[in-house]
């Protein structure tokens, strides 16, 4: 049994016309016409469409941006703020009532750090290592003793400002202010710390 039909039917039969040697003629001058005006290329080599970037070792950027963080900048003259002045500040996000938390000293202080009697550049040392190793030990809430400058040069309280202008610039930190008097009061500050990455 037959599943299919031939059909013979020649109106279904298309002729090929076999190409003369006029056709290959015409084929040939058509082609040769399109190629006049292309030259060979002087170079064989390819210009990429970008140009990459210099390589640069990834360590030798964490370096350079770990230099930039701990080259804290120090608080401009006229920026000065008095002894018995409350620090205050908090990054865009936190919440109030989590600043109230910690004006309050209801956060539980996990570590601390007394920069009584450091020089200044003692003291930026000192906070460029303390930050980033409480990040690392989990640490959310620390105080930081900078005392209220009665021993510095005309009684001003030289770390308290600097210690204000540091922290604004640090990643770490999400909020700081002056501490309870029971803590140190406006020679102290709580200073609430990011979560660290996982």
């Amino acid at each position: 049994m037959n599943y299919f039909t031939i059909l013979e039917n020649p109106a279904f039969l298309t002729m090929t016309k076999k190409p003369s040697s006029d056709d290959d003629d015409k084929d040939s001058v058509l082609f040769r016409q399109m190629m006049d005006e292309v030259r060979p290329l002087s170079q064989d080599k390819i210009s990429p469409y970008r140009h990459k970037p210099p390589a640069r070792p990834i360590k030798h950027s964490t370096d350079e941006e770990q230099i930039r963080k701990d080259m804290m900048s120090d608080p401009l003259a006229g920026d000065e703020i008095e002894t018995t002045n409350e620090l205050l500040f908090s990054h865009p996000g936190v919440q109030p009532n989590v600043m109230r938390k910690l004006r309050r000293g209801q956060f539980n202080i996990e570590a601390e750090l007394d920069l009584h009697r450091m020089t200044s550049d003692e003291a930026r040392q000192a906070i460029n290592q303390f930050l980033p190793q409480m990040i690392l030990m989990g640490k959310r809430s620390v105080r930081i003793i900078h005392g209220k400058g009665y021993g510095s040069f005309n009684k001003t309280p030289v770390l308290k400002n600097k210690l204000n202008h540091w922290l604004r610039q640090r990643d770490e930190v999400l909020a700081f202010c002056s501490a309870r008097p029971v803590d140190g009061g406006t020679g102290a500050i709580y200073v609430l710390l990011k979560r660290a990455k996982s």
